[in-house]
């Protein structure tokens, strides 16, 4: 019962910190997108440039912070499920980047790594994550609890 309280709060704190690093950049990118994109040393040169990255990165970013703020409370293991989407789409992205256009620079590879962690981490916690009961089973339990009740309540 232990270890499952603990991954239980393992996943909880892996969606937490995804959800916080989303917040991040997307406050980043609401307040200045220019600084989203001197990350990677792109100049934007146009109002609807502008308006793309707050769009993608401070709308979507907001988003994505609210559904696993929803899913932590709600429904972890489908929190973790959507990490598993959003971290391993992020890494494979890069991995394409590299195939389609060559290495990757620090920036590229340092997030390469820490979106491939993260991706193994939220798989991994989704594994060994406990399923929910059966809907059949739930239903089940609660008819033989009426009938107990009942036979109870007829003495």
């Amino acid at each position: 019962m232990k270890i499952q309280k603990v991954i239980r709060l393992a996943s909880k704190g892996l969606i937490l910190l995804s959800a916080l690093s989303l917040l991040s950049v997307s406050a980043m990118a609401f307040a200045d997108p220019q600084a989203v994109m001197d990350l990677v040393q792109v100049q934007l040169s146009n109002t609807d440039a502008f308006s793309s990255i707050r769009g993608v990165y401070g709308g979507v970013g907001l988003t994505l912070f609210i559904s696993l703020l929803y899913l932590m409370l709600r429904d972890t293991r489908k929190g973790l499920a959507l990490l598993c989407l959003l971290w391993g789409f992020y890494a494979l992205s890069r991995i394409l980047t590299i195939f389609m256009e060559g290495a990757l620079g620090d920036f590229g590879t340092q997030w390469l790594l820490t979106e491939s962690v993260l991706f193994v981490l939220a798989a991994s916690l989704l594994t060994v994550y406990p399923k929910p009961a059966a809907p059949q089973k739930q239903t089940e339990a609660k008819a033989t609890l009426h009938t107990q009740v009942a036979g109870l309540s007829s003495r």
